[in-house]
């Protein structure tokens, strides 16, 4: 990094941002429109938390996104997926702000990406550009909202982070109003018994218990009997005043007879930790119900870092004999509460629901590394894997494998190895991995063929077989005809798709030229804007190739004219 009077005065600045932990004056919103929200910070998505807030867009693309504060660009990343066209801008406060789901960046910042886009032939790159060299002002448009990436309609992804540790914060400490007089919904409320010996209700399993609203607002469950180590769990979520969206919640306190057991919040948290939001929420239950229960208790294996305060782990030891009350108080960042009571009398009582204890011969142990051999395909689960030891189910078969099934998480990847040897050798060209859905259907797990050998590195347990795919991708004008002027247009598209392994690479030439195609996958298509003016000819020769993840490829040639 150059050290010029912009650096000095950016590594100066990280000293005295420490006097103030959430500068409340310093940033102004990204977007000219009310902010509203269709997603909170440290929400609970698939396998992480949400490190930003997403503000609508009142269903439209192509607002001007602003920057927050003055700032240099350090990061610019254009991908299919993710945050797609993403924009990163370091302060002098210490903080970067962060632009996802744009669809397009602003003129200066557009043309510097385009330029790099060409010279490296690609739609997708990651660029760092030198510290200064887009210098941007508050309020500088920086870019225009959209819809790219994995994004499922339009909105902007904003978060603040640490320019030093890049752990994000939540953007609504540093000022942001957001209209919300709404207290969070309570939506499912569940027992655990946890000790070797636990009863809830005369059950030995996880069980759901009734609640009611009071008159005040609050909820009162039902009296629940219980004997031994006990926690609870919750389904819950948030509104803002503005939107139906179920967002998620900011904090969640536990108090047993006044003593606070457990209290953790959404201020902060780090992307190395992410993954143990599976930890946090019932991960089996949300594999079957597709419903997130966050614990009330902390699991030994549980490495958040979001806890505030912890005793016995918000586990509670029920004693035969003595009553507890047992408060959840759930939050949002406005301090909009839900309080819950959940009066509990330890009582010995007879058995009526067992504890599930389903055991099969294989038995995974967490913190070491394990291997097997399923006939059509060997399984290799490094440690540390998963978060816990448990029975897993492993079943062979002559071309398909299952491994378990999606009621456990995997922390890390494991690998997945098919022999084949059994196939020709013509078509071993079109074969790949495939994982199984529960109606059989195969979606594309990367696969590596090397040595004889076919291995995909995954996390999702479940089916995998071999699957052949020996038709090539297909490619059809989507605005334009064969012959047809396109002088009043601003674009071009075609639409690309693949019916099974899926498109791997595009690429496009006009009149032999590489042109730069916008590919946006949730749409199968793919748009070459005019704007980039390279073109001087009359007659434009088109030539698209598009190549599936086993190597088919179609090519598409055609002829359009432009003034």
């Amino acid at each position: 990094m150059r050290l010029n009077f912009f650096g000095v005065f950016f590594l100066l600045s990280l000293i005295l941002v420490a006097q103030e932990k959430y500068p409340t004056n310093t940033f102004r919103s990204p977007l000219e429109i009310p902010m509203v929200l269709a997603g909170t910070f440290g929400e609970l998505r698939s396998n992480h938390f949400h490190s930003g807030i997403d503000i609508k867009t009142q269903q439209r693309e192509g607002l001007p996104v602003l920057a927050v504060a003055d700032g240099t660009v350090t990061r610019i990343k254009v991908s299919h997926w993710g945050y797609g066209k993403a924009l990163y801008i370091a302060h002098p406060s210490g903080h970067t702000s962060v632009y996802g789901h744009l669809k397009k960046f602003g003129p200066e910042i557009e043309e510097y990406v385009k330029k790099i886009q060409y010279d490296k032939q690609s739609y997708e790159v990651e660029i760092f550009p030198e510290y200064g060299e887009l210098k941007v002002d508050k309020g500088n448009i920086v870019a225009f909202s959209g819809n790219t990436g994995g994004s499922s309609g339009p909105h902007l992804h904003f978060e603040l982070r640490s320019s030093v540790s890049e752990k994000p914060t939540n953007p609504l400490l540093y000022g942001y109003e957001v209209r919300d007089a709404t207290d969070p919904s309570l939506v499912g409320l569940f027992a655990y018994p946890l000790s070797n010996d636990a009863l809830v209700n005369r059950s030995a399993q996880k069980i759901q218990l009734n609640f009611t609203r009071q008159a005040d607002g609050s909820f009162l469950a039902d009296k629940v009997t219980a004997l031994g180590t006990i926690g609870f769990g919750i389904n819950s979520f948030d509104r803002q005043d503005m939107a139906a969206n179920q967002n998620g919640v900011y904090a969640v306190k536990q108090t047993v007879n006044g003593r606070v057991y457990l209290e953790y919040d959404f201020e902060s948290f780090s992307f190395g930790e992410t993954r143990y939001i599976n930890t946090l929420i019932d991960y089996a239950h949300f594999g079957k119900y597709r419903q997130r229960i966050q614990k009330c208790f902390k699991e030994p294996y549980n490495h958040l870092s979001i806890y505030k305060t912890l005793y016995n782990n918000g586990k509670i030891d029920i004693e035969e004999g003595m009553s507890y009350t047992v408060e959840l108080l759930i939050s949002d960042i406005e301090g909009n509460e839900t309080k819950l009571v959940i009066p509990v009398e330890g009582k010995q009582e007879a058995v009526k629901i067992k504890k599930d204890d389903t055991t099969t011969k294989d038995f995974i142990i967490a913190d070491k590394p394990n291997n097997f051999d399923l006939g059509a395909a060997k399984v290799y689960f490094p440690a540390n894997t998963f978060y816990e030891d448990f029975y897993m189910s492993l079943q062979k078969g002559k071309d398909t494998i299952t491994i378990h099934d999606n009621s456990v998480a995997a922390h890390r990847n494991f690998t997945i190895s098919f022999d084949p040897s059994q196939y020709p050798l013509e078509e071993r060209r079109q074969l790949f991995i495939a994982r199984l859905d529960d109606h059989m259907r195969p979606s594309y797990s990367k696969t590596y063929k090397r040595d004889g050998s076919f291995t995909t590195r995954t996390r999702a347990l479940g089916m995998y077989t071999l699957v052949k795919d020996s038709v090539a991708p297909t490619i059809s004008p989507k605005n334009f005809k064969e012959q047809q002027w396109l002088s009043n247009y601003s674009y071009l598209s075609l639409k690309i798709s693949d019916d099974l392994s899926g498109i791997d690479t595009y690429s496009a030439t006009i009149n032999g030229k590489w042109v730069l195609m916008e590919y946006e996958p949730k749409t199968n298509t793919i748009t070459y804007n005019f704007d980039d003016k390279i073109l001087n000819d009359t007659q434009c020769e088109l030539k698209v190739t598009v190549t599936d993840n086993v190597g088919n490829s179609s090519t598409y040639t055609g002829t359009f004219f432009r003034k």
